[in-house]
């Protein structure tokens, strides 16, 4: 069953559901991520006010998907058991306050035991939303849909580094250092989106007020009949799909995306900003990096579902953030290098919208919610990997250079690993086919 062949009925009700669902989506992710990330623009001048090295920072930063690694798998096993609805609300409340604990930080213990909780606090939300997708949507629409979800992280940057950087200059308000007022104000949207999920995010399509009973039957019939397509070789309980070769080898390809990811999005303020700009120049030049992601993100995603192909979109755009990164460390010129970080950014951005798609294709039910989860808090980190590595080199060779082409050898890595992935795929279904027959 692809888009193309759902009944009328069928393509006005995932329509609706997607206009209704979707930009809520977005907006919770994007505040989750700026949250996430709003550390890499504290640092342009809380590093200095507490003393913080490269090494420091670095470790603080990571520290955060170690927290978020440890409770990930349970956490989305609640959501499957007790409903997006309270437990997201539960995660964005507690997360918004410790982000925001996070401007009374006066020691690099006090850094990484707050970013270790929040990462704790943080830890289900976003594979708990890519399970969510799940409860609405049928495989074909995902990608798409993924690739309009995931512009979050992007726009959290291009909202976040303009907002960020106007913010530092608060320094000295009320006795409050800028770095102070950062994370503050910033975790206020947390607190207010929280609660609002109570009345804007339904369980599922059995829950929506806005639906009838027919529409809802319809959309589960719809669900049902994809299922039994998509899910012929799929694991459907817990324990098996944890130990799946698929889901380890997608937890590795993650693991090394996020590598790339992670290592951009907490270091390129930096980098800019040490090319000569100022903070403001610097939050204005992230955020035009981050639109194009936004625009390409989307439309990547309907590249892929249009081919119905997963493998190779994830693995180019893997290849592309490689040749950025490469070109970052390689050219001496300031112009050449914003453009070739710019690019790796997108690339590596753009790669998460299709390897998103896959995970549903093989994993249902409480297997989804562990598997996927898995695969998050596992591929995460590489959040602690990416920026620790960068801060690390940084601060022993007074260079981004070796940092930056680790993370060009990451995203090779996830390239090659996407396409044997693709052969795993083939040699699981072909089994599985053999069996049934």
């Amino acid at each position: 069953m692809t888009i193309n062949n759902l009944s009328e009925k069928e393509r006005v009700l995932f329509s609706r559901a997607a206009r209704r669902i979707i930009p809520v989506m977005i907006v919770l992710y994007t505040i989750s991520f700026l949250d996430r990330v709003n550390v890499g623009f504290a640092a342009l001048t809380m590093n200095a006010d507490l003393g913080f090295t490269p090494e420091i920072f670095g470790w603080g930063v990571g520290i955060f998907f170690v927290g978020y690694f440890i409770f990930e798998v349970p956490s989305n096993i609640v959501i499957e058991k007790l409903g997006a609805r309270l437990w997201i609300c539960r995660i964005m409340i507690t997360w918004g306050l410790i982000s925001g604990a996070m401007a009374f930080i006066s020691t690099p213990m006090s850094f990484y035991i707050l970013r270790f909780l929040l990462g704790a606090a943080e830890a289900g939300f976003a594979p708990g939303m890519i399970l969510y997708l799940t409860y609405w949507f049928p495989a074909e629409q995902r990608a798409r849909l993924y690739g309009t979800y995931f512009i979050a992280i992007p726009l959290a940057s291009v909202i976040g580094a303009p907002l960020s950087s106007w913010l530092l200059t608060f320094n000295g308000h009320l006795g409050l250092h800028g770095w102070q007022w950062l994370f503050i104000i910033e975790a206020i949207p947390a607190l207010v989106a929280g609660i609002a999920v109570l009345w804007l995010l339904p369980d599922g399509p059995h829950k929506a007020k806005w639906l009838t009973s027919d529409e809802k039957e319809v959309i589960a019939d719809c669900l049902r009949r994809d299922r039994a397509r998509t899910h012929v070789d799929a694991q459907h309980s817990l324990w098996p799909a944890l130990r799946d070769p698929r889901v380890l080898l997608m937890c590795l390809i993650y693991f090394t995306i996020v590598i790339g990811l992670y290592g951009i999005s907490f270091w390129l303020p930096q980098m800019i900003n040490q090319q000569g700009f100022s903070k403001t120049e610097t939050g204005w030049i992230v955020a035009a990096v981050y639109v194009v992601a936004a625009i390409a993100m989307p439309l990547w995603g309907r590249s892929s579902d249009r081919a119905g192909e997963r493998i190779w979109h994830t693995a180019i755009p893997c290849l592309v953030g490689a040749a950025g990164f490469i070109g970052g460390a390689w050219f001496g010129s300031a112009p050449l290098i914003i453009a070739s970080l710019g690019l790796a950014a997108i690339g590596t951005y753009v790669s998460i919208v299709p390897f998103w798609a896959m995970p549903p294709i093989f994993l249902s039910g409480t297997a989804a919610a562990g598997g996927i989860a898995l695969i998050n808090s596992t591929g995460n980190l590489g959040g602690f990997a990416g920026p620790y590595l960068v801060g690390l080199v940084k601060g022993m060779t007074q260079s981004y250079t070796s940092g930056i082409l680790a993370l060009a050898a990451s995203l090779v890595l996830a390239a090659v690993l996407t396409l044997a992935m693709r052969a795993l795929l083939a040699r699981t279904a072909a089994r599985a086919q053999t069996n049934e027959s």
